[in-house]
């Protein structure tokens, strides 16, 4: 019958359940009163009519934190537990009959000044239970004292709205941090994505730099390629004016051996032409001094790099959206502005305002001197 007797207990009120008895959608049980008090505790401004709920809301279940959803009937939407109201009817029946009276009456505690006075009353002045023979010769005959039924009632009703608003602040602490895990998760993900964005905002300023290097150094290529070429024609033509040149005078001394002087000097006139010819490289074009020279190329990064050292996160949403006008008009020049927004903070990098060129981009041509 003890065992029976715990199984029967109200986690609210400690006591034995009194009708009607609410079964939860997780099979536990609660006096109604005790649900009811349990509710308004955890639903402080929901709107009530006669003490009773009008309004759906939610609470736990305070033995296994099992959230219940009620609609707009509030506890009284509830399904009435007829099988534990029956088993309390019969338990008390069969209490009733298996224990005798007097038994009941021992159980009463007795005063420790006046061992065979039973406590009887209770205190108000001092808060104590205490006898008769306290009140009248005691240390309580100057006190307030009242029955023990009616501050027993009080006490437990005050212990009862105590306990079912300990459940309602546990519900909101448990609601608060189920909110700050959640501003954790989120927090995180916003971090996440944002470094996701730098990255990929600082990915494109890495091409927007590889790209303008490659344009560089291709117009120094070119340039070099110009001039080797240059180079190298003119090197042909020298050539060839050399074998020709060594061609007449291997002429010359073939003609320096001819004995007969009518023949020598029929041959000579011609000759004498070749070689004044070969003499001269008037027609053949010279190199000016320094024409290999590529030094006219020069890059000043300081102004760049200033701007690249600069680059941190803004907080103007001003400044932010005129950042994003001019990436449009900058993006084919390598520069403008990235932008990187989300979550609780909006924030921009600044690009520099120019690769690094300040360049001579013209090459030093190639002149025609004429010999002297």
């Amino acid at each position: 019958m003890d065992n029976l007797e715990k199984q029967l207990i109200c986690p609210i009120c400690l006591e034995m359940f009194t009708k009607p008895v609410v079964i939860l959608p997780c099979q536990h049980n609660l006096c109604r009163k005790c649900a009811n008090d349990v509710f308004q505790a955890s639903n402080p401004y929901l709107p009530t009519r006669s003490g009773s709920l009008t309004s759906g809301g939610r609470f736990r279940c305070p033995s296994c934190r099992h959230e219940v959803i009620l609609d707009r009937h509030g506890v009284y939407g509830l399904q009435r537990n007829l099988l534990v109201e029956n088993i309390i009817d019969m338990f008390k029946q069969e209490s009733n009959s298996s224990k005798p009276a007097p038994e009941k009456k021992e159980e009463m505690p007795m005063c420790d000044i006046h061992e065979d006075e039973k406590i009887n009353i209770y205190c108000v002045t001092h808060g104590v239970p205490t006898c008769s023979m306290c009140k009248v010769f005691g240390a309580h005959k100057d006190c307030e004292v009242a029955p023990l039924s009616s501050i027993y009632q009080t006490k437990k009703t005050e212990l009862s709205d105590g306990i079912a608003m300990v459940v309602g602040n546990n519900d909101r602490m448990q609601g608060i941090i189920s909110q700050l895990e959640e501003a954790c998760r989120a927090i995180e993900e916003n971090s996440r994505r944002q470094k996701t964005l730098v990255c990929e905002k600082f990915d494109h300023l890495y091409s927007i730099l590889e790209e303008k290097k490659r344009e560089l150094n291709q117009k120094v290529t070119d340039e070099q390629e110009e001039k080797v070429n240059y180079i190298r024609g003119l090197t042909s033509k020298y050539g060839d004016h050399l074998e020709e040149s060594c061609k007449i005078l291997e002429m010359g001394i073939q003609a320096m051996d001819e004995p007969e002087m009518a023949l020598f000097l029929q041959n000579t006139k011609p000759l004498l032409k070749k070689i004044e010819e070969a003499s001269s490289a008037a027609h053949l074009d010279k190199v000016e001094l320094g024409y290999e020279s590529m030094d006219h190329y020069k890059v000043d990064f300081k102004k760049e790099g200033k701007a690249l050292r600069s680059i941190d996160f803004i907080q103007d949403d001003d400044d932010e959206d005129e950042e994003d006008e001019d990436a449009g008009a900058g993006a084919e020049e390598g520069e403008g502005s990235q932008t990187v927004s989300g979550g609780a903070v909006s924030a921009t990098s600044a690009q520099p305002s120019a690769p690094p060129q300040q360049m001579s981009s013209s090459p030093s041509a190639p002149t025609s001197t004429p010999s002297t």
